[in-house]
Formats: structure tokens, C-alpha cells, sequence
């Protein structure tokens, strides 16, 4: 049996991190991977010869700015590469919106639908700055037990409702934020649909919820809590694809002296009287270690890795209930030219292809979508959120080609007739044909595309039920509440066993925070 201090399930992002903040510490870390390359769902690969995709995330903001200095990234090819503008949003009768951070052009932007609206915006973005302000930080360390007596836990629960109370007369948005629709947040601000369309995709991204589902508003706010090369509130590519990022901390993390070892699954959490003491791989191959540490889901982690006796009932009932429903098929593509679109017409490299594209006209077109998604059935008119990486880095395809990633809802883990095998690209070309309405000719640019249904999340990718954050972002699987009330401090019922993924605090989207704070708490509790 080889020993190790600590043994690190999955190579996703959050997992590389904690290897590399253990081994920092100067523990002898062993980080094994199901499949033959290591980041997760933060990937690149070569599906089509010639076309890199991100295959799952695809655009970068949240990864907290503190972790790619203190692990020295860019020393190893991490390079961001921000956008300008932001997001472009054609509509059907040709009209179209961009936004970015340029306040000037967003004010001109916005104009053509509302001056109202667009005196409003930057307010508005004052007004969500302050509350980043205040939830920022908590992201950054394991939430605060509302139950401890420990003067630090009480000091940590004060800090933070001071803060919230120096928003003064905001408190009431700030907390309609954390609870409520986005839908209503954007309602109170906002009068053009154009632009609250526009906004509320990101309120539902990843999400089985409407932008009128209580709980959507925390998921807008959740995607401005970043930065890109210090810029706060822009997104990116990474240079590279997503995998670029990922293999960075993985090249710091054997530089730290962490042992990767990839296509080598594990099948059990090994357990001596109530203390996690290793694990053992399919292939029969048992590794010991003094602390273990799961990537994966909570539902991975306590019901198919565990053994079945090992945990309490009332603990058990809680996972088995978690919420992971989702509806999220991504499609990635590789183009022999940019669209071409009605709302701004042009071929060449423009600021139409660099940014996120929304295709979501109208509030009932999203509610129609998701009504029919409620019922099992994927939508007939989809959202769709696409990006061309390659408009900004032209590593990513042959000369004059280039790739599209569609993250598309709403697509339903579970069908009302068929199966995702059988409809696959059906629904991808129904994606590929809606794109086609608005930019003609898209449709004979296909070269080819690499289609991922949510089945396809759960069994390549190990996300229970295809969803992308390891379970829902409502206002109970969040804070002290991930992955359930009482244990979000990264510890579990089991002696040494670690969550370290998306599944706890802060949650989902490329951040490390997960992976950082749970080797910290681990730290903390030392190494026995």
C-alpha cells in the first residue's frame, strides 16, 4: 500500500488547487483522475481535427485573483484575454444590443431601446459593486456556523452583518437579491425588455429555473463577483481554451512535488472505524493516506464512494435529497467562417463575434422554453449563450476558421418520451437552425460540432444529473446550507474525509475557492 498525507478524488480545477495548497504546506500529495486528462469540466480539447474546444466551461472570471499569484500561474502560460464588449444581443426585427465595460457605449446602447434604462444602468452596477463589496470576501474562507458559541464565529457572523447593514437603504435589494427572482431585481430598475433579457440569462445559467423563480436573482449576482486581469465585472478567454488554465495548475502542482496520476478511477473511500484512511481504484489498487479529499459531487461522494453503513440516517436522507435537477445541453462548434448576422451584418472579426451572443428575444420566450423543459421536453426554441474564443485567439482553429461554443437551455436530465442518446442531434440541430434565423448561412458553416447532453454531463463528466455546479444555487444549497446545513465547512461525518468541489462553499463555476479553503480547513486541523 503506498502512503500519502493527503489523496486528492478528481483533477478538476478545485481538486488541482488543493493539491497545490497541501503540498505548499509541505505535504505529500496524490491527486488521481478518472479520465486521461486532468481540469474537470475546465478542459480543452481536440474533438474535430484542427478545432480546440472548451468543451464544458468556456469562459473565465470568477477564478479568484489571490490564487493565481500565490500559485504563480502565469509563470506557467495562464494568460486571460478580455472582452470588449461584453455581450451582443440581436433580436428578430433586426435591432440589436451591445454591452461592455465602456459606460459610455452602454449608456448609447441602452438609449436606443429606454434613456431611462440607461441612466439607470450604471446605478444600477454602482448598486451590485457595493454588494460584491460585502459578500466578496466571504468567498474567500469557510462560512461562519450560525450555531457556534466560539467568539471567532460570532466576531466572523457580526463582521458580515455589519457589512450588510452599511448598505443602508440597499439592505432591502441585497436581501431581495439573495432570495428573490431576477425577474423582479430587473423589473424595478429596468423598463426595456431588451435589456432585461439580456441580463437574466445570466440569472438562469446552468439553472432548471425561469428568471421569474424565487432564488434566480442570487445567480445573476453570483456572475459579477469576478475580474479579469484586475478589470472587476469582465469576463474572458483564457488563452488556450479553458484547459490552459487548468493545465497551469497542474504544472504548479508538480512543481510542488504533487503526483497526478490520470485514467485511474477510484471506487471506494477506504474506512477503519469511522476514519478515512485511503482509497481504492478499480483496477484493484489500494493507496493509504492520512486525509482524503473528494472533487466529487456530495452525492458521489457519500453514496457510491462510501461505504453504505458508514453514515447516519438523518445525514443520508439529506444528500439523497439534494437538488441537481438541470437543463443544460452545451454544443461546440467548428465554423469555416463567422456568422454573418442581419442585426449587424459582417464576416470579418467584429465586435459582434467577441463577446457572449444572446439568442432570448423576450421574458415569454424564456418562460416558454422552461414550461416545456417542467413537462420533460427539451425546447422547441431554446436560449442559447455563444461565444467565438477564436474572434480573440486564433490558437484555437485553421487560419480563417473558427469555434462557437452554444451553452443552450433548456435541455431536461429527464425526458418525458425518448432518450438523449436517440435526440442528441436532433436538438443540436435544432440549436444550429435557430442560429441560422439570425444569421444566414450559419447552418453551412458547420464543419462539424461535439454535442453534450446532460446524460452525457453525468457519465463523461461525473456531474450527477448534468448539472454544472455539483447542485443547485438556491438560497438553501448555499452558504452554511452547501452541500447541507451543518457540515459547509468542508469536513464530513467521516474522520479525515474532505470535500473540496463545487459541491461545497462557494459553489459552482471555475473559482479554486473550493479547492483552496477546504486544504486550508485541513491545515487547520493538522495532520494526525
Amino acid at each position: 500500500m503506498h502512503k500519502y498525507d493527503a489523496i486528492i478524488i478528481g483533477a478538476g480545477h478545485n481538486g488541482l488547487v488543493a493539491a497545490c495548497y497541501l503540498a505548499k504546506a509541505g505535504k505529500k500529495v496524490l491527486v488521481l483522475e478518472n479520465r486521461e486528462i486532468v481540469g474537470g469540466c475546465a478542459i480543452t480539447e481536440e474533438i474535430i481535427p484542427g478545432y480546440k474546444f472548451s468543451r464544458l466551461a468556456y469562459v473565465n472570471s470568477l477564478f479568484r485573483p489571490d490564487i493565481i499569484r500565490d500559485l504563480k500561474l502565469k509563470d506557467y502560460g495562464f494568460q486571460m484575454l478580455p472582452r470588449s464588449p461584453s455581450s451582443f444581443t440581436p433580436f428578430p426585427n433586426g435591432e440589436h444590443l451591445f454591452l461592455g465595460p465602456d459606460s459610455e457605449h452602454n449608456y448609447n446602447e441602452i438609449s436606443k431601446f429606454s434613456v431611462r434604462d440607461a441612466k439607470s444602468y450604471k446605478l444600477y452596477e454602482a448598486m451590485l459593486g457595493r454588494m460584491v463589496e460585502v459578500l466578496e470576501p466571504t468567498l474567500d474562507a469557510a462560512p461562519p456556523n450560525p450555531l457556534s458559541r466560539h467568539p471567532f464565529e460570532i466576531l466572523r457572523m457580526l463582521k458580515l452583518g455589519l457589512g450588510v447593514r452599511g448598505l443602508g437603504d440597499e439592505i432591502y435589494p441585497f436581501l431581495r437579491m439573495l432570495t428573490g427572482s431576477a425577474s423582479r431585481l430587473l423589473d424595478e430598475w429596468f423598463e426595456s425588455e431588451e435589456l432585461k433579457v439580456t441580463l437574466a440569462t445570466d440569472a438562469i445559467i446552468g439553472a432548471m429555473a425561469s428568471p421569474r423563480t424565487p432564488g434566480t436573482a442570487y445567480v445573476l449576482f453570483h456572475h459579477v463577483m469576478g475580474e479579469t486581469n484586475g478589470v472587476r465585472g469582465v469576463w474572458g478567454y483564457v488563452k488556450g481554451g479553458m484547459g490552459a488554465l487548468s493545465e497551469s495548475i497542474a504544472s504548479a502542482a508538480r512543481d510542488l512535488g504533487v503526483e497526478i496520476r490520470t485514467g485511474c478511477k477510484v471506487d471506494s473511500i477506504l474506512v477503519n472505524d469511522g476514519v478515512a484512511v485511503g482509497v481504492r481504484t478499480v483496477s484493484g489498487d489500494e493507496f493509504e493516506s492520512r486525509k482524503v479529499f473528494s472533487n466529487a459531487g456530495p452525492k458521489i461522494t457519500f453514496l457510491d464512494l462510501l461505504p453504505n453503513d458508514i453514515l447516519e440516517e438523518p445525514f443520508r436522507r439529506s444528500i439523497e435529497a439534494l437538488d441537481f435537477s438541470s437543463a443544460t445541453f452545451k454544443l461546440n462548434l467548428a465554423l469555416n467562417k463567422l456568422p454573418n448576422f442581419i442585426a449587424y451584418p459582417g464576416n470579418e472579426p467584429g465586435p459582434q463575434h467577441r463577446g457572449t451572443i444572446h439568442i432570448s428575444p423576450t421574458f415569454d420566450y424564456i418562460e416558454r422554453a422552461y414550461t416545456q423543459a417542467l413537462s420533460g421536453i427539451p425546447s422547441s426554441e431554446p436560449i442559447l449563450e455563444c461565444t467565438i474564443p477564436s474572434s480573440l485567439d486564433s490558437s484555437l482553429a485553421p487560419e480563417g476558421h473558427h469555434v462557437m461554443s452554444m451553452f443552450v437551455q433548456y435541455a431536461p436530465y429527464e425526458l418525458a418520451k425518448g432518450s438523449w442518446d436517440d435526440l442528441r442531434d436532433d436538438f443540436a440541430m435544432r440549436c444550429i437552425r435557430l442560429m441560422d434565423n439570425y444569421a444566414p448561412g450559419f447552418k453551412k458553416s458547420v464543419v462539424g460540432y461535439d454535442a453534450i447532453t446532460p446524460l452525457d454531463m453525468e457519465r463523461e463528466f461525473a456531474l450527477t444529473g448534468g448539472n454544472i455546479f455539483h447542485g443547485a444555487m438556491t438560497p438553501d444549497q448555499l452558504f452554511f446550507q452547501r452541500p447541507v446545513g451543518g457540515w459547509a465547512k468542508y469536513r464530513t461525518p467521516v474522520e479525515g474525509l474532505y470535500l473540496c468541489g463545487a459541491g461545497t462553499h462557494p459553489g459552482g463555476g471555475v473559482l479554486g475557492a473550493c479547492g483552496r479553503n477546504a486544504a486550508r480547513e485541513a491545515i487547520a486541523d493538522g495532520f494526525k
